[in-house]
């Protein structure tokens, strides 16, 4: 899956993309191009932890009902008329690649923007700071397809804390995955490269499919997405094995803790039945996903295989345990098998696209800013390879609303939300474009 054009300079392709597309904007060479066998390992990994900082096989909760913060979701608004209208507006070039921008809550509106070589730089009124914030590239593998560094979150209370969390591909190993904790230093734009500590280690049984993003949810707990540890049509069967942490959201208890604990709230909290870690499974690569920070629903963009992408969605009611089909269906379709597969229990997606308007999922936001009313309550995604974005929103009947907003003709990495609310759109080559709408 590399993309052809970035191959004589770029060794990072972006291993969200799924197989078989024809499409406009960038060639691909995609998973069926590449009969994807297995990678060197044929015993199903374990996919549990490997690092020593983790919990006992047998974690006892110990959250406090004082340790969950509280949060008032922001009744909805009525909505404006849908479907709105968008464009891009060109910010900065970093030109290098780029796949995370993010904000850290503490009244300093700045832009964190994070590069696959392992290095974090800050926007700060408009202007990119000289000096990275993180620099870790000599801890981050950034040479095989969908591996670097992929996302970072500021944990809830940040300005007091200076506490923030990354999620890497390990040079260390073979390329595991790694969520790590670190401080920023007295000087507020430059973090402590040395006080990192390993809170989770995955074993990754191939370089793709690694997942890569971090987000701490309106619970305060700390959502990791997991791919199903690569090659094609997950051979492990990791998505669907719930003792597994690949192919899953996981959800953490980090707050005070040296490594983390499980939340007494999880669905599988005793291990039992399922990896205590485990809030939702059924995934393949679900690269982005968000909260809306006004009602903390939460949407999840999931990378499909050779057919169809979709977007998933879990309503802020949800008590976890979801099981969102990967590997029996493909979006909303039988995978596995081709016809009659056996759907009960799962839940489809709200919207799937076939590989006729894209190949690769690049999960967003709702909007919430204030300064384009009229994109309020609008889900923005996009699609990798095409560059189309689409805006996706629920009527006052509960149906999906979905329409094709703008053909960007950019390979998109990623959305980004800053501390207002505005949402960006970044280009895996460097450019970030702030979203307009009118």
């Amino acid at each position: 899956m590399i993309f052809l054009r970035f191959l004589v300079f770029l060794t990072f392709p972006l291993l969200l993309v799924a197989c078989g597309v024809s499409q406009p904007a960038t060639p691909v060479q995609t998973e069926s191009q590449s009969t994807a066998t297995p990678a060197a390992t044929p015993e199903p990994p374990t996919s549990t932890p490997t690092s020593s900082p983790t919990p006992s096989a047998s974690p006892t909760p110990t959250v406090a009902a004082t340790d969950t913060p509280t949060t008032t979701p922001t009744p909805e608004p009525t909505l404006p008329p849908f479907p709105p209208t968008i464009s891009l507006e060109p910010q900065l070039n970093l030109s290098t690649p780029i796949v995370y921008l993010t904000h850290a809550n503490d009244g300093s509106n700045r832009i964190f923007v994070v590069e696959t070589a392992g290095r974090v730089r800050i926007i700060s009124a408009g202007e990119l700071l000289p000096t990275p914030f993180l620099d870790i590239s000599n801890l981050v593998e950034s040479g095989g397809s969908e591996q670097g560094l992929l996302s970072m979150a500021f944990a809830p209370g940040y300005d007091e804390s200076g506490v923030f969390y990354v999620n890497y591909t390990s040079r260390a190993g073979d390329g595991d995955t790694v969520i790590a904790r670190y401080h920023v230093s007295d000087d507020p734009n430059i973090a402590d490269p040395d006080s990192g500590q390993i809170v989770l280690t995955i074993d990754q049984p191939a370089r793709n499919h690694n997942g890569g993003q971090i987000q701490f949810g309106p619970d305060g707990y700390l959502y990791v997405g997991t791919g199903d540890g690569g090659s094609a049509g997950d051979p492990w069967d990791n998505a669907e094995n719930r003792y597994a942490l690949l192919g899953k959201m996981l959800r953490l208890d980090v707050k005070g803790r040296e490594t983390y604990d499980i939340p007494i709230e999880n669905p599988f909290p005793d291990g039992e039945s399922a990896a205590p870690e485990v809030w939702a499974y059924g995934l393949r690569n679900p690269w982005r996903f968000s909260f809306d920070r006004a009602t903390g629903d939460l949407y999840i963009g999931d990378v499909g295989q050779g057919s169809w992408e979709e977007v998933d969605f879990q309503s802020a009611a949800s008590r976890g345990g979801e099981d969102y089909g990967w590997n029996t269906m493909e979006g909303a379709h039988c995978y596995q098998p081709a016809q009659n597969c056996e759907t009960s229990g799962s839940v489809p997606p709200i919207f799937d696209y076939d590989h006729s308007q894209g190949c690769s999922i690049t999960g967003g936001y709702v909007y919430r800013g204030a300064d384009f009313p009229a994109l309020a309550g609008t889900y923005l995604f996009g699609d990798y390879c095409s560059g189309r974005i689409w805006g996706l929103r629920q009527d006052a009947s509960g149906n999906w609303q979905s329409a094709l907003l703008l053909a960007s003709g950019i390979n998109i990495s990623s959305f980004g939300e800053d501390e207002a609310g505005e949402l960006y759109v970044l280009d895996l080559q460097g450019q970030i474009y702030r979203v307009i709408g009118q």
